[in-house]
């Protein structure tokens, strides 16, 4: 993948800049985190009864799978930054839950930035508004504003 600047990140400020590859929600992802997290709601991991007892039609993702597969959405979609070393999660501003998505379904990522600073210090800190999407959905599955940090050499840090 192409790395983009310091210089470039700033510029991109208020503009989308990527779109994920669409990845489908597999009822097996769907099973290992809710073995990961002790969440076995059977609206997300029993097939027959939420196809019985839930409008959905059968299971659904776990809200916070979706959260979590921004990490690898980002790493498919946002070009790594020339020189920057290791990349943190600083937290969340808002997160909305708008919408399920089925199991089988395929999802992919928007990522607008919304904020960006260099900090003299050698932190690249970034603001992104994302939406997950669902393929042939009307809504949403989620949105969020997210705050990342990436380290960097004090030197790229414009004046």
């Amino acid at each position: 993948m192409i790395e983009t600047t310091v210089d470039e990140v700033l510029a991109n400020v208020g503009r989308e800049v990527g779109v994920s590859p669409w990845r489908t929600v597999s009822q097996d992802i769907i099973d290992k985190f809710a073995d990961a997290t002790d969440d076995h709601q059977f609206i997300h991991t029993d097939p027959a009864r939420a196809a019985r007892e839930t409008q959905f039609g059968g299971t659904i993702a776990h809200g916070f799978l979706l959260l979590s597969l921004l990490s690898a959405m980002t790493f498919e979609t946002l070009r790594p930054i020339r020189g920057g070393g290791m990349g943190i999660n600083q937290g969340f501003e808002s997160i909305k839950f708008i919408a399920p998505v089925r199991s089988g379904a395929r999802i992919r990522t928007r990522f607008t930035l919304a904020k960006a600073k260099a900090r003299p210090s050698g932190w690249l800190e970034t603001t992104y508004d994302v939406t997950i999407e669902v393929e042939g959905g009307g809504k949403p599955a989620l949105t969020a504003r997210w705050m990342t940090l990436t380290a960097i050499d004090p030197a790229m840090v414009p004046a």
